[in-house]
């Protein structure tokens, strides 16, 4: 069990528990609620006693009983029953899978009162990546009563030897409403339809009587040219409404639509989850306000706008963005990878056997005038991906490019299925030499390119420096799963300086090789990135 200091992390860290067969996480529990402030402080107390009393000089016998009775009293003190009458909302629990397959984990809370036997038990899948599982705590104290003392059992299932699991948050959490700030670019429109897109419902008047929205077509249009992704939810028939949208002409220009009787809420957080785009991106598009409104308590992060307001969406400040030939194309990309998706399902949990199968070819060159407008659109878009959270106007990217101490590496990516297009961009200053930028398009994420690129600076600057290589990362809660390339490939956090935190690979150093991308970096196209 290793401790992570991680600032961008609700504790302040993560903890790397590598789990043998049988072993699991336990801990005596009560919901006794502190603010996440006073939370913090106890804790930091109690990591800053921990850490004296290991690094006491006294007698090994003397210090394991000190070290005993402190783990004595935590335990008495963490089953101490409530004082506040405080209604949990959620019991949370934050956890990365390194691996890359599925990881079955068992959840056990039992009360510690001898006559309640029956416990809480949920087997929870953690699929590859970083997810957040939230429990309702209604659902938990149907069979354990939760103002008296209980116990908390973490068991990982299904594997042989040794797995590891990198845990944040483990706690039950009051949800409270706060202000989010809404005001980062949209990448998806989720439209309603009846009285949105079109006049009339389509249940009450039939697709006889409906006549679309003016202008409605044209704006669809030019969202899709800016490469702004749109959807549908909207509560009716699937079949019938489908065949009014082929009808108009408009189907194609959605992407998984979710058409049922089910809440708007889950509907929007379904078409976020399978487009792999985060909720603070997407807009949501009603006449009725108390669909908005349900949508808006479902999902804070997600915007809501009056459908009257459409006609105002091209010049909306969220929709003003650089217009590429990957971003024509954006909406072509989706498709060809959900085709992926449905062929991923072939191989079941051999995951890297359908990469290879995919044959991804990973191009690199150096940023120039003809991927300038991309790259610029790169550095606005990805936040899931972006390792030094740099937003670049384009006075800045030309400065880069002219630069006479910094390498710059443009990515594009394909394979058997279509072209991903521009889909990454590097900067490594070659005076240390030194990773300085970083970040990719979350389409080739959990897809190993960001491994074969990054394997393949270090390789280069080695070579040709015969130094150790480093490299800058500014962690955050949205790219701390994709942060996981730094250790797979073998590099070591040294410093940690105003956020940013430096990590080396050695000069010497044996570098993994999966070999499933192919890499193609032309020497002509680089040399004007090599000064």
């Amino acid at each position: 069990m290793v401790r992570i200091d991680c600032p961008a992390a609700v504790n302040g860290y993560l903890l790397k528990i590598r789990f043998k067969q049988w072993g699991k996480l336990w801990t005596p529990a009560s919901l006794n609620f502190h603010s996440s402030k006073k939370a913090f402080q106890i804790e930091k107390r109690d990591h800053r006693l921990g850490k004296m009393l290991y690094e006491l000089p006294l007698p090994t016998s003397i210090k394991s009983r000190m070290i005993s009775k402190r783990y004595s009293l935590k335990k008495r003190l963490a089953a101490r029953g409530s004082r506040k009458k405080i209604v949990a909302s959620w019991f949370l629990l934050e956890v990365y899978n390194p691996c890359e397959r599925p990881v079955d984990l068992s959840l056990t809370i039992r009360s510690s009162m001898r006559e309640r036997k029956i416990p809480y038990q949920k087997r929870i899948s953690l699929k590859p990546g970083f997810q957040l599982v939230r429990i309702p705590t209604a659902e938990i104290s149907e069979l354990v009563d939760l103002d008296f003392p209980f116990n908390v059992e973490l068991i990982p299932n299904g594997f042989q030897d040794e797995i590891t699991l990198y845990f944040g948050l483990m706690d039950f959490a009051q949800e409270v409403q706060s202000k989010v700030e809404k005001n980062g670019k949209i990448k998806c429109v989720v439209w309603d339809l009846d009285n949105t897109l079109w006049d009339g419902v389509l249940v009450e008047d039939g697709a006889a009587k409906l006549r679309l929205k003016p202008g409605i077509r044209s704006i669809l249009e030019e969202l899709d040219r800016r490469g702004i992704i749109q959807s549908i939810a909207s509560k009716n028939n699937h079949e019938e409404t489908t065949e009014v949208l082929k009808q108009f002409g408009l189907y194609e220009l959605f992407l998984c639509p979710q058409i049922s009787w089910a809440p708007k809420g889950e509907a929007v957080k379904t078409i976020a989850r399978r487009l792999n785009i985060g909720l603070d991106t997407v807009l949501f598009i009603d006449d009725q306000e108390f669909e908005r409104k349900q949508v808006e308590a479902s999902s804070s992060e997600v915007r809501t706008l009056n459908a009257s307001d459409y006609l105002k969406l091209p010049e909306m400040k969220e929709f003003q963005v650089p217009v590429t030939a990957e971003s024509m194309s954006r909406r072509e990309m989706y498709r060809v990878e959900q085709e992926r998706l449905e062929i991923q399902g072939n191989f079941k949990d051999d995951y890297k056997a359908f990469l290879k199968y995919c044959e991804i070819r990973l191009t690199v060159t150096a940023l120039a005038d003809e991927n300038m407008e991309r790259v610029h659109e790169l550095t606005q878009r990805t936040n899931q991906m972006n390792f030094s959270g740099s937003r670049y106007d384009r006075a800045v990217l030309h400065e880069i490019a002219q630069s006479s101490y910094l390498d710059t590496y443009v990515l594009a990516c394909e394979d058997r299925f279509g072209t991903y297009g521009i889909v990454g961009f590097g900067v490594v200053d070659k005076r240390e030499p030194r990773l300085t930028d970083l970040m990719f398009s979350c389409r080739i994420q959990s897809k190993r390119v960001e491994h074969a690129f990054l394997r393949m600076m270090i390789d280069k600057y080695i070579r040709e420096t015969s130094r150790d290589f480093s490299a800058n990362y500014r962690k955050t809660p949205r790219n701390a799963p994709s942060g996981q390339v730094f250790e797979d490939l073998g590099m070591v956090e040294v410093s940690v300086s105003d956020g940013v935190t430096s990590l080396v690979f050695p000069h010497g150093g044996v570098l993994p090789d999966d070999g499933i991308i192919s890499v193609s970096m032309p020497e002509t196209s680089l040399a004007g990135s090599q000064g």
